[in-house]
């Protein structure tokens, strides 16, 4: 059992090829049990299901700090050493960001690293990292 509970999501494709390629390849996630319309992935430790479907994902943005952050998104918060090796992954794989790699709150309360990207359906997701893990929740 982990040290910590684990999420689990399932989120829509319409490619579970290029779901193999983007989650597997690009972002390194080991392929776990798959079907002909799902295939499961782990990310960092937490269980995500790519399931084909023909609906699309409906994005609105909200601004944050200067961003227009896509909405809805999901992501995980990694240690700031995951976070680069991450981004400089994203940047080999010529990955194109919808918000750049850079600091977010600099100087506040929940200063943190932030990055943005689509998978190949237009699911957003969002990598981040905070150099003090006392502020994940600072107000």
């Amino acid at each position: 059992m982990a040290d910590r509970p684990r999420f689990h999501l399932a989120f829509p494709v319409d490619d579970l090829t290029a779901a193999r390629r983007f989650y597997g390849d690009v972002l390194g996630c080991p392929e776990g049990r798959s079907a002909d319309h799902w295939v499961d992935f782990d990310l960092f430790g937490h269980q995500i299901v790519a399931h084909l479907t023909d609906e699309p994902t409906r994005r609105q943005t909200n601004p944050v700090d200067g961003d227009d952050v896509p909405v809805p998104h999901f992501g995980l918060l990694l240690t700031p050493a995951d976070w680069n090796d991450l981004a400089d992954r994203l940047r080999a794989a010529g990955t194109e960001f919808v918000i750049e790699p850079h600091t977010r709150f600099a100087g506040e309360p929940g200063e943190q690293s932030t990055m943005f990207v689509l998978d190949p359906s237009g699911n957003a997701l969002e990598f981040k990292a905070f150099a003090d893990d006392s502020m994940v929740f600072a107000r």
